[in-house]
């Protein structure tokens, strides 16, 4: 199996505000994503999300989902996204240490359909905090823990 790499990168000015699409984004030590919503915020600094789980979810929702609307950061072509607090993943410079399981949002009922929640529960991601800064971009290699 090939590295996994960034796919996609989302950032929103607001909490409720649509996700904007980015090709890289600067990412600061125990700050987050320079211009997102959480930047500044104690530990929900990155969200990161795996199309393989995105996938998983299109099935149980029974349509195609777009990672775009899940208001996840950073999606990654491939591989389990570790949910154990303290795991580690590497994006180049930039190093993550997952802090939780990223919950779906009633929000997403709202902008993907009806039950979105629940087809995301469990396949949505985790969320970090930034442990060493750097700039992340669509293309960058990504370091996932084995899964155990």
């Amino acid at each position: 199996m090939s590295q996994p790499v960034v796919v996609s990168i989302h950032v929103a000015k607001g909490r409720r505000l649509p996700m904007r699409s980015v090709e890289q984004a600067e990412v600061v030590e125990a700050r987050g994503i320079v211009g997102d919503r959480y930047e500044g915020s104690k530990h929900r600094q990155v969200s990161i999300q795996s199309l393989e789980a995105i996938g998983e979810a299109s099935e149980v929702f029974g349509a195609p989902i777009d990672p775009a609307l899940t208001r996840r950061n950073i999606t990654v072509s491939a591989g389990v996204i570790p949910k154990a607090p303290g795991s580690l993943i590497r994006i180049g410079d930039l190093l993550l240490e997952v802090v939780r399981v990223a919950a779906p949002c009633k929000l997403l009922d709202d902008t993907i359909g009806p039950d979105a929640q629940v087809a995301l529960r469990r396949r949505g991601g985790s969320i970090c905090r930034v442990l060493e800064s750097g700039v992340v971009a669509v293309g960058d290699g990504v370091e996932l823990p084995p899964v155990s």
